[in-house]
């Protein structure tokens, strides 16, 4: 019987692990979970992308739905979702507000001006500090914050026009009426 056992149990730890990977391959990696959906957005007090002498903190954008998008210049993804979060804010269907993540504030600002400026307001995290306790790994990265400032669903990746329409935008209603999630 031991001898048994010296087989079955290399064996059957294969078969969890092979379990595991092969569920896996069924997950969005753009999908990832973050431990903050159904938590309150992380406290914050950051200066203004185009003002550093004003304050913005996350007390207030509470009361209001909104979308809370992670991005820099440096990000190449970023750049390719941005004519997307230009279409979103002419929908004027959600608030979107920016986290300038570990930027140049002139080379954000000029970014702003040429390719439009689809954010109610910017949020400078020059040091990074408000985006780790977001769990930020990688920009773009689109939280939806419900009004009493819960996180509601995050993105990892450059939103698409099909991924608002069909996922975000529904929730965003949802949230507006009143509903939970």
């Amino acid at each position: 019987m031991g001898r048994y056992l010296r087989f079955l149990i290399p064996l059957a730890i294969f078969a969890v692990i092979a379990a595991f990977l092969f569920k896996g391959l069924d997950m969005n990696p753009r999908e990832i979970p973050s431990p903050l959906i159904g938590k309150q957005v992380p406290e914050f007090s950051l200066p203004s992308l185009r003002d550093p002498a004003v304050m913005i903190s996350d007390k207030d954008l509470r009361g209001k739905v909104y979308l809370l998008n992670v991005w820099a210049t440096w990000c190449v993804s970023c750049r390719a979702e941005h004519k997307t979060l230009v279409q979103l804010s002419r929908m004027d269907q959600v608030e979107i507000y920016g986290l300038n993540w570990k930027d140049d504030r002139a080379g954000a600002l000029t970014w702003l001006q040429q390719l439009g400026d689809p954010y109610m307001a910017n949020i400078f995290d020059k040091k990074g500090r408000t985006a780790i306790d977001l769990g930020v790994y990688g920009a773009p990265e689109t939280f939806v914050v419900d009004a009493n400032g819960i996180i509601r669903y995050k993105y990892a990746g450059p939103l698409s026009i099909e991924l608002i329409r069909e996922q975000i935008l529904p929730l965003v209603k949802k949230l507006k009426q009143g509903g939970g999630v």
